[in-house]
């Protein structure tokens, strides 16, 4: 049995959809429903069953013949306010979760995330003197991470944390203002034919990783069980927002490109650069060629006009 936290999610439904086409449908999806429009992306998967999050870590014990978690449930929103509520859904869960593994010989695949390296100054490292979050949610991912350094030295089982950088695709369409930028330009462009910038955004610029990329990277760590450890998950090339915003007009056609200032509450609590440094990734034998921004962003916008066909 495989078990997929925030399975109805963003990257957990690609997770659990590149989990079925390698032939394994039995899978427990764990996941808050009360957006119900995650709903979506578990209509075509194929599972064994659904948990609420809640009922699944208050009775661990009672999950049996489970071999491997991908763990991929958070709250995702940086911009969330409430520390304990973050602490508590990123930290405190995750911490719930590892140490069942730990007891239970269970392999453990979870998502990090790229904003524990803050503004990035001292690179993008899987290393501490690297890392200085901006806001409560990269802390939490930061303190689990440390968490995770201290328990994999003596841990019997695959622990492999993937730190995301700036993942885009098909899934995404429920996180609203989490959604990644492709997806909100694309929605711009449909209703004002316009897309807007912050002021500055040749200069911003991000590693922008196509979510069939990440999938790829966790179905790889997945296949070699002796592997542990902490990667970077990006594609270690750096685009800027008026990159993305110049291909997706390329793409879409008559659309004009506007610049808007940058919002006072982002400033101090925004990352301008994120570039995965891919060493360790490719030292433990990730050879895969990634998809590029261009490639990307074509196939995703086919799939996201499909989609609306499909409803109308």
């Amino acid at each position: 049995m495989i078990i997929v936290t925030g399975g109805a999610g963003f990257i957990g439904s690609n997770i659990v959809k590149g989990i079925n086409d390698f032939g394994e449908d039995r899978i427990i999806v764990v996941d808050n429903l009360k957006n119900a429009e995650k709903v979506k992306n578990l209509a075509s998967l194929k599972i064994y069953d659904y948990v609420d999050k809640e009922y699944f870590v208050n009775n661990l014990e009672s999950f049996k013949g489970v071999k491997v978690i991908f763990h991929q449930g958070a709250c995702t929103n940086t911009m969330e306010g409430d520390g304990r509520y973050v602490m508590n859904n990123n930290y405190e869960y995750s911490k719930k979760l590892i140490n069942f593994c730990l007891e239970r010989g269970i392999r453990f695949i979870y998502a990090s995330s790229a904003s524990v390296y803050g503004d990035g100054r001292k690179g993008f490292r899987e290393e501490r003197e690297c890392e200085h979050p901006l806001n409560v949610y990269a802390y939490s991912k930061f303190l689990f991470d440390e968490y995770v350094r201290r328990v994999i030295r003596a841990s019997p089982v695959q622990i492999v944390g993937l730190r995301y950088f700036n993942v885009y695709g098909p899934g995404e369409g429920h996180k609203g203002k989490m959604a990644s930028v492709v997806y909100q330009f694309y929605n711009q462009i449909k209703i004002e034919k316009k897309i807007k910038l912050f002021e500055g955004s040749d200069r911003f610029k991000r590693d922008f990783v196509y979510v069939k990329d990440v999938v790829k990277i966790n179905l790889f760590f997945y296949e070699r069980e002796g592997i542990s450890g902490i990667f970077n998950c990006g594609t270690g090339v750096a685009r800027s927002f008026l990159e993305v915003a110049k291909i997706m007009k390329d793409i879409c056609g008559d659309v004009e490109i506007e610049f808007i200032p940058f919002p006072e509450e982002l400033k101090g609590k925004y990352q301008t650069y994120t570039c995965a440094d891919l060493k360790r990734l490719k030292e433990v034998g990730y050879e895969d060629k990634f998809v590029s921004l261009e490639e990307g962003i074509r196939e995703y916008i086919g799939i996201l006009k499909e989609e609306e066909q499909d409803i109308f």
